[in-house]
């Protein structure tokens, strides 16, 4: 009985866990877009020599990966992904903050559609890709590689800002948390 009673706790845990490391992805990535919407609206399409060449192409990137990532634990298959994927950059490339918002938004919607049908995000599944061979992991390990994805690129974003002389907004995984308790 212990064992069961460990077990739907580890469960609870991590289906609690992923969820609320999804939240805080999309806590962070929300104060870096409002952060970019105060500056001058150039601030984002300036060239630099950087990891990206603007911090636009930082956003795409990410918004990209994301969109990948959620094909992916919905079970499209790498072809379905690719297509889908490819043109997205070049549909992107001239969008304003305020439209990457709005599409960031709308992503993080379809995520909250999939938690909300999926029972276990613990439950392996399946990834195939045709260069790195087949990838089993549980949906709440591609959630946290979502989050440490988005996490990095954020971090690139604030070097790039200081590169181009402005402050970059903190998001730190315990701002977040002081961030919920005070919503409480």
């Amino acid at each position: 009985m212990i064992r069961l009673y460990r077990l739907y706790e580890e469960r609870f845990w991590m289906k609690h866990n992923t969820l609320q490391l999804y939240d805080y992805h999309v806590w962070a990535n929300d104060k870096v877009l409002q952060h970019l919407k105060e500056l001058p609206e150039e601030t984002c399409r300036a060239e630099i020599t950087s990891v990206f060449p603007s911090i636009h192409d930082a956003l795409v990137h990410m918004f990209v990966v994301d969109t990948i990532w959620l094909g992916a634990i919905s079970g499209d298959s790498f072809e379905e992904i690719r297509i889908s994927a490819a043109s997205l950059p070049e549909k992107l490339k001239d969008n304003s903050i305020g439209e990457m918002e709005q599409l960031f938004f709308d992503l993080s919607s379809r995520y909250q559609t999939f938690f909300r049908h999926q029972q276990d995000l613990g439950a392996v599944a399946s990834y195939d890709h045709p260069h790195f061979g087949t990838l089993m992991a549980r949906y709440s390990d591609i959630i946290q590689h979502v989050v440490n994805h988005g996490t990095y690129h954020r971090g690139n974003i604030t070097a790039m800002l200081q590169q181009l002389g402005h402050s970059g907004t903190s998001t730190d995984y315990v701002f977040y948390l002081y961030s919920i308790n005070n919503r409480s």
